[in-house]
C-alpha cells in the first residue's frame, strides 16, 4: 500500500499499560514498517519519549490523563487513519482512540504481530 503524492498522517494506537517497556518495542516496529510503505506516523511511545526523554523517566511521569488527552487531540487535527497493534481489544485508552477514529470516519488498519498489515 505505497502512495504517491504527500504522506497521509496516520496514528498508532496499542496497548502500553501493563507490557513490558510499555510495549515501545512494537510500536516502534510498526512506526518502521508504516513509514516504509510511505505514512506519516504518530508514534505515541516516540512522543513519550520527546516529552519525558527516557523510559524509566516515562513510566515516573506519565500519566494516563496526560498522554490521552495528547493523543486524542492528534486525532481530532491530524489523522487521516488508525493503525492498530495487536492486543489493541484490551486496551482501555485504544478503545477510546478506536470510538473517536470511527466518530470522525477515519480508515482502519489492523496490524499482525509480524508487523503488517492484515486485510
Amino acid at each position: 500500500m505505497a502512495f504517491d503524492g504527500p504522506k497521509q498522517k496516520i496514528y498508532l494506537a496499542g496497548p502500553m499499560s501493563g507490557y513490558e517497556d510499555f510495549n515501545f518495542p512494537a510500536f516502534f516496529k510498526a512506526a518502521a514498517f508504516l513509514e516504509k510503505i510511505g505514512w506519516e506516523v504518530f508514534n505515541p511511545a516516540a512522543e513519550d519519549l520527546k516529552e519525558w526523554g527516557t523510559l524509566e523517566k516515562t513510566k515516573a511521569c506519565a500519566t494516563y490523563r496526560f498522554c490521552l488527552k495528547k493523543d486524542l487531540s492528534w486525532i481530532c487535527d491530524h489523522a487521516e487513519a488508525i493503525a492498530f497493534l495487536p492486543g489493541w481489544e484490551k486496551s482501555k485508552g485504544v478503545q477510546a482512540e478506536k470510538a473517536l477514529a470511527e466518530a470522525l470516519g477515519l480508515k482502519q488498519i489492523y496490524l499482525t504481530t509480524e508487523g503488517n498489515e492484515t486485510l
